[in-house]
């Protein structure tokens, strides 16, 4: 059985998991930090709710970007930022296709979330607004990649090209 649970980043002075926005997930543990302020959490919880990443994004003044990793199969990206607004993806895209349970009568992976190039526009806003200047086409590999052997792999490689948290 692989992972459950999410990943919180963002960027602060002190603690995130201190802040108000994710009082909800408590024993949260700092897994890494980056230049800049920028810290991810981990919450190993598949139940509940971590917080608002939207709150977050508020009381930080910065983007905040939230990872649900679903049995290490695929991840549930959702991201925020102050001004440039929030968007969802996935990593992972024919594993959470299986978790969405597809068939012709259902919602498909694309009806839940953006589809890599248009993913890729929203991070590389999200990362402008971080202070990072990034393109799209190394985004467009980690968002139409599959997990190989781990979607949080996956992630860290996103928050590598986001130039968040380098690996």
């Amino acid at each position: 059985m692989g992972f459950w649970g999410y990943y919180v980043v963002g960027r602060g002075d002190g603690p995130l998991a201190e802040l108000p926005a994710l009082a909800e997930a408590r024993g949260m543990v700092l897994r890494s930090t980056g230049p800049g302020g920028w810290q991810v959490w981990e919450y190993a919880n598949g139940e509940g709710e971590v917080g608002s990443m939207h709150a977050l994004a508020r009381e930080t003044g910065a983007p905040a970007l939230f990872g649900y990793v679903m049995d290490s199969d695929c991840v549930a990206v959702e991201a925020a930022a102050p001004d440039s607004g929030a968007w969802t993806t996935c990593l992972g895209r024919d594993a959470m296709a299986g978790y969405l349970g597809e068939d012709e009568q259902a919602l498909t992976v694309d009806d839940y979330f953006l589809e890599p190039p248009d993913a890729a526009e929203r991070a590389v806003a999200w990362a402008a607004e971080a202070g990072h200047e990034i393109t799209a086409e190394p985004l467009l590999d980690v968002l139409t990649a599959e997990a190989d052997p781990l979607a949080e792999n996956l992630f860290f490689r996103l928050l590598d090209r986001l130039g968040v948290v380098p690996l």
